[in-house]
């Protein structure tokens, strides 16, 4: 008689009792976990007017802005959070980035409201503008 027969049946039989009560274990995933949440994307962002007063002049710099994205993709709540220097260039970078178009950030799959920061950066023109001779005629004249 083979006593070793039963011990080697029972060993498989063990495992796979073990393997059968882990799995039960098992919590259902959660399949939004498993989408990579993205940032908002920039779709239409036309460059701001720049002053012509300050073009003509040479004057530029950057305005820092903070805005939320919404899930329509379009900014809200903008605010600077550095200013230029120049309080013309700040106003004209918040009435651009006002009218500016985003794809929404997600979450999940799902659009979310994302804060965003956004640099606008004016650099003067290399050549005086031809408008500069009329700035500087009325100039004159007043």
């Amino acid at each position: 008689m083979d006593l070793q027969r039963p011990t080697r049946l029972l060993a498989p039989a063990a495992a796979l009792t073990a393997l059968l009560a882990l799995a039960g274990c098992e919590r259902p995933v959660d399949s939004a976990a498993l989408i990579t949440p993205t940032q908002p994307r920039a779709v239409h962002t036309p460059p701001p007017d720049y002053p012509a007063e300050l073009a003509c002049y040479g004057q530029g710099g950057t305005a820092d802005l903070i805005m939320e994205i919404g899930v329509d993709g379009s900014p809200h709540e903008l605010r600077i959070e550095r200013s230029s220097g120049h309080p013309q260039l700040d106003q004209a970078a918040l009435d651009a980035v006002a009218g500016w178009e985003f794809t929404p950030g997600t979450r999940g799959g799902e659009p979310v409201a994302t804060d965003l920061r956004v640099p606008v950066t004016f650099r003067p023109p290399v050549e005086r503008p031809q408008m500069c001779n009329r700035l500087d005629e009325q100039r004159r004249a007043d």
